[in-house]
């Protein structure tokens, strides 16, 4: 009789066991995963200033214009030297338009770096169609190798529509290369590259 309770508080203690055991495994899970899932949501829906990979140009240009600025940005650990070719273009609505960034390895050992985007005002995201970026692959340069990298994109002419982004006038678009060994977060800006994005 008296053994009845014990056995029971055993089983009971081992199913809550069992029970934070899958909990924790199940985070664990879930924390590996966010990252692409959050990265494939920024690509889908533009949000966070993610822009969108498309394969054809606009077929529709809308008699008005749009600033776009361009800004760039190395992290640390990757000894490029790394910039916009230009600082601004002036382009119609739902133009194609190709663009060249610049960098240059200034180490003396081959570097590869991948490079992370964002759009700002990022409402605007959604609207900034790339059709050809070096951000698309890693890159890999030789010591002192220097290459001009382009990027072909539009706006789209839909951003006329929105409330939210049909008064937008500029846009900043904002590369941050980064080690390609190292861990770089998805569709991020750093503090840097927004305030140099607002000295522009």
């Amino acid at each position: 009789m008296s053994d009845a309770p014990q056995t029971n508080g055993k089983l009971g203690n081992g199913t809550i066991v069992a029970a934070c055991l899958t909990f924790v495994v199940a985070m664990v899970g879930m924390a590996y995963a966010a990252v692409p899932l959050y990265e494939m949501f920024c690509k889908v829906t533009g949000y966070g200033g993610t822009t969108q990979r498309v394969e054809q140009m606009s077929d529709v240009v809308l008699d008005r214009t749009v600033k776009v600025r361009f800004d760039a940005n190395t992290a640390p650990g990757l000894p490029w030297q790394f910039e916009p070719v230009q600082r601004e273009v002036e382009l119609k609505i739902g133009e194609t338009v190709q663009v060249m960034y610049r960098a240059r390895n200034l180490s003396t050992r081959d570097t590869k770096g991948q490079a992370t985007f964002n759009v700002t005002p990022q409402s605007a995201g959604a609207y900034f169609n790339k059709v050809q970026c070096f951000c698309f692959t890693e890159t890999m340069l030789k010591p002192g190798e220097e290459m001009l990298m382009p990027v072909v994109f539009f706006v789209d002419p839909a951003i006329v529509e929105p409330v939210e982004t049909k008064n937008i006038h500029t846009l900043t678009l904002s590369y941050t290369f980064y080690p390609h060994e190292g861990t770089k977060p998805v569709a991020a800006v750093s503090d840097e590259a927004g305030k140099a994005a607002n000295k522009l």
